[in-house]
């Protein structure tokens, strides 16, 4: 008897019910993990000497860790990136607008408003998906304190601009720099630019303290009152002198970020491998574009993230992004729709659809992909061939979807 023919790539898909069997969910931002005995028995440290938080030895030597390996004079460790950027803001005693990217995790924004900052939102640079410094120059005014900067996929910014930018119109510049931890800018870390720059130990980064980020400064005063800021305003034991937080990082959180950057360039090298057979993979795919980096930067290569045109493709993000899904490969639409149309800042300024064009236009085609420890190459491969798959039987997909009701 002869056997009925494989399904067609269409009919193979699991948006169109197809049996997937077992087939593994491949997660974009599922955490690396260090090993489970050296985590566990730094914590089982800090559970004997029953010292859990309030600067223990954990975090003084997370913190000194991390100083040593970006070259950076001062590490302040903190229970999130959030709240890292809103100590830093308040360290350096900001007041009024602050410039910001519309193309950035909302938390960049949120971190200003929670102090009374405005955040102004500027449009992007098309080819890097930063900051724009000629917007951004356009949008000062008589309010603007400081401009903060994103280093978008964990790639650094145009700094040189926005350094002199600031120069010009004594302006402070700090960075969000949550992805970017171990880059660099013409063998110069992230961690030694402008006034401050954070870092994020989120369990989606590629060091993770579960939660958790840094401030990073080579300014001391500002280092001092970070500090200060952080606990609750405390100098000493029982003297209080600022108006402060609860920002600090945990005895337990420590340990894992410890255990964590001793794996860094194990995690890097992974992340790399991974880039690399994407890059080869997704070549020549119609309309999906790997975004890159300059030549004068490193990266740490945990985002992998790509631009799907579909005027080149004949299928949209949100259509590969839905197929892929039903396939098990769980890829995001960072940051959709952009800052400015999330709450509360729609309802604030409600911008209009000229304002904000490249930020508009990437937010629409972007997509990350799955990458990390996690990943093997055969992942990667999966996920290219479903790519490449999507987007040579666009029209059938497009025509299947819509008889389904799904477009």
């Amino acid at each position: 008897m002869t056997p009925p023919p494989p399904p067609s790539f269409v009919e193979g898909l699991g948006a169109f019910g197809a049996d997937l069997g077992d087939r593994e969910v491949l997660h974009v931002g599922r955490p690396n993990i260090p090993d489970r005995e050296v985590v566990l028995d730094r914590i089982g440290a800090a559970l004997d000497r029953r010292w859990l938080s309030n600067d223990g030895p954990a975090v003084a030597e997370f913190e000194a860790a991390v100083a040593a390996r970006l070259d950076v004079g001062h590490c302040i460790a903190v229970c999130s990136a959030t709240q890292g950027l809103s100590v830093a803001a308040m360290a350096m005693g900001l007041k009024g607008e602050v410039l910001v990217p519309a193309f950035t995790f909302v938390a960049t924004a949120h971190a200003l408003s929670w102090l009374g900052l405005q955040p102004v939102f500027c449009d992007i640079d098309r080819d890097t998906h930063q900051l724009d410094p000629v917007v951004a120059a356009a949008s000062i005014t008589e309010r603007t304190s400081a401009i903060l900067g994103v280093h978008t996929w964990g790639r650094p910014s145009d700094v040189d601009a926005l350094v002199d930018l600031a120069h010009r119109h004594d302006l402070d510049l700090f960075f969000d720099a949550a992805p970017a931890f171990g880059a660099s800018l013409r063998g110069t870390s992230i961690g030694n630019f402008g006034r401050a720059e954070v870092v994020s130990f989120h369990a989606t980064k590629i060091v993770t303290s579960g939660e958790g980020g840094a401030i990073l400064t080579n300014d001391d005063d500002l280092a001092v009152r970070a500090r200060m800021i952080r606990t609750f305003g405390f100098v000493d034991n029982d003297r209080v002198e600022s108006l402060g937080t609860n920002a600090k990082m945990s005895e337990l959180g420590a340990a894992l970020g410890l255990s964590s950057l001793e794996r860094y360039p194990e995690f890097r090298a992974a992340a790399e491998r991974n880039f690399r057979r994407y890059e080869t993979g997704l070549a020549g795919v119609p309309g999906v574009h790997l975004v890159q980096h300059p030549d004068d930067t490193e990266i740490n290569f945990h985002n992998v993230v790509v631009e799907v045109d579909p005027h080149e493709a004949d299928v949209d993000r949100d259509l590969v992004l839905r197929i892929l899904t039903a396939d098990r490969v769980l890829a995001r639409r960072y940051f959709w729709p952009g800052c400015h149309r999330m709450e509360p800042y729609r309802t604030q300024r409600p911008p209009t659809d000229q304002e904000f064009p490249v930020t508009d236009l990437v937010a629409q085609r972007v997509l990350s992909l799955p990458t990390g420890s996690s990943i093997a190459v055969g992942d990667v491969d999966r996920v290219c061939a479903l790519v490449a798959g999507i987007v040579e039987h666009g029209a059938e997909i497009r025509a299947r979807d819509e008889r389904e009701g799904h477009g």
